[in-house]
């Protein structure tokens, strides 16, 4: 039995204890928010997704985020026919419809964080937080105390501004209205790409170029390599590039310049429709003998899947660092595989998506839920949206299980039509003469990104195609390092000489 005092000292004990559980519980899973805006910045109620970003980092906005190798909190919620001036409630109440991570609300400590709302006002845009057309609100701190009824209130007040091109004497944007993508998404839909021309231009008006055009990685756009003035070349032919930098942003992410039942016959509406007008516009060398490709990550796909695609468009391709080219090692991940799983490996460890050396930095599950939370447009996203069939839904059939990583052998063996290593090994007859001298890739063996195995495949089996092609492994070298002053001089003198063999000097 316990005495008198004893008593009244364990009910104080027990009294602190429901105290601090009550303050960690505020701390963690008690913020209540209220979103609005105005109809002088929306009229028209809107049906989309709405976020609130969060962030410790000093003289940022949070919708500048997420940082995918120390992701902060976000909240993500979907809403229809939101009316403008009608308070929004994000928080406990909203239940399972929030979508949050890296952890559900309970979970999150907020405290110390700011905050901003934003709006995906722009159904066609791919990047959320600074994507032109969408909607944000000012950074706030987040308040230290805040309930259902006294929520913390924020107001999206303000659009993301649509940024002109930099056009000057030297850099120019060819923007080609496509009527195959029009018909396709039916509506307006333009290929754009920046062009930067040779220092020669306008002193030798009698005088044609070659071309190489550049794909960039995920992310990048038209506007990625812009410059004032013209890049001076330097090699023994005396040849001079018209340089073209193309966009392969669409709304579900970066198309890679591949036709495919979700962004649409892309890699034709290029060839056919805007590489055209490139020749009519500007004095080019018409010939596939002076038309190179080239590009980085996924634009070291694009690059190397448009030379394949299309062989006798392209005189030649460098791709370096291409992202997964044989889909036995997607990642390390074989998608054909019966029991695969892209969360974890076959002895149930976790997978990792990036590295530095060989210390893991992202792992595949936190990336693809960090995205899920985002919605449409992101890296993973990307690949169902070029790869994978068209679900009944009008979205591209989800090629994994996003809550057990489960991989759905049947939307993965359609993903085969765009598996570069077998659709060489399939069409070699045909391909192998028109792509003699022609392939040219470049992967580092220590790939931030995993991507060096299914490089390694691509290589072997060219050997056993008896293909030229080349593919190195460069030692030691990752996604970021890979391209050297030395590496990007080889591939600009092989692209010279490649010109000279066909077209003699200038």
């Amino acid at each position: 039995m316990f005495s008198f005092l004893q008593r009244r000292i364990a009910l104080v004990i027990v009294a602190l204890c429901y105290s601090v559980a009550l303050a960690s519980s505020a701390r963690a899973g008690s913020h209540e928010f209220r979103i609005k805006f105005p109809d002088t910045v929306r009229s028209a109620p809107f049906t989309g997704r709405v976020y609130l970003f969060f962030t410790k980092g000093k003289n940022q906005e949070p919708r500048m985020g997420p940082n995918w190798f120390n992701p902060e909190p976000m909240l993500a919620l979907d809403v229809e026919n939101w009316k403008p001036n009608e308070p929004l409630a994000v928080g406990a109440a909203t239940g399972d419809r929030l979508i949050a991570t890296p952890k559900p609300l309970a979970e999150l400590d907020l405290k110390g964080y700011q905050v901003q709302a934003v709006a995906r006002f722009n159904p066609y845009e791919r990047v959320v937080g600074n994507g032109p057309g969408n909607g944000y609100s000012a950074v706030a701190e987040v308040a230290e105390t805040t309930t259902a009824e006294a929520p913390q209130e924020l107001t999206i007040d303000k659009h993301v501004a649509e940024n002109p091109f930099p056009e000057n004497r030297w850099y120019k944007l060819l923007s080609v209205h496509s009527k195959l993508l029009s018909d396709f998404h039916q509506r307006e839909v333009a290929l754009r790409g920046s062009i930067l021309l040779p220092a020669s231009y306008y002193d030798q008006p009698e005088r044609r170029y070659p071309v190489i055009i550049e794909v960039p990685g995920f992310g990048g756009t038209h506007v990625g390599r812009r410059s004032t003035e013209p890049i001076a070349e330097k090699n023994e032919g005396g040849v001079e590039f018209i340089r073209i930098t193309l966009d392969p942003s669409c709304p579900l992410g970066h198309h890679v310049f591949a036709d495919s039942a979700n962004n649409g016959p892309v890699g034709q509406a290029l060839v056919s429709e805007w590489i055209p007008e490139l020749d009519r516009t500007y004095r080019t060398v018409s010939a596939s003998t002076a038309r190179f490709v080239t590009g980085h990550s996924s634009g070291g796909w694009s690059s190397l899947w448009l030379q394949v695609a299309y062989p006798d468009v392209f005189g030649g391709t460098w791709s370096t660092a291409p992202d997964p080219v044989d889909f036995r090692n997607f990642q390390r991940i074989d998608m054909y595989r019966t029991g695969e799983n892209m969360y974890r490996d076959a002895a149930g460890a976790r997978r990792p998506l990036a590295r530095m050396g060989e210390k893991v930095v992202l792992w595949y599950d936190d990336f693809d839920h960090t995205e899920e939370a985002l919605g449409f447009g992101g890296q993973l996203h990307s690949f169902e949206a070029v790869f994978s069939p068209r679900g009944a839904d009008g979205k591209p059939r989800r090629a994994w299980n996003r809550n057990t990583g489960a991989v759905d052998t049947e939307v993965a063996q359609a993903w085969e039509k765009y598996d570069i290593r077998l659709v060489l090994e399939r069409n070699w007859s045909e391909l192998g003469p028109k792509l003699a001298g022609k392939l040219h890739v470049f992967q580092g063996d220590l790939d931030t990104f995993y991507l060096d195995g299914a490089t390694r495949l691509l290589k072997a089996s060219l050997a056993k195609l008896n293909s030229d092609a080349v593919v190195e492994m460069v030692p030691e070298k990752t996604h970021f390092n890979l391209i050297t002053p030395e590496l990007a001089q080889r591939i600009r003198s092989e692209m010279v000489a490649t010109y000279l063999k066909h077209h003699g000097a200038k």
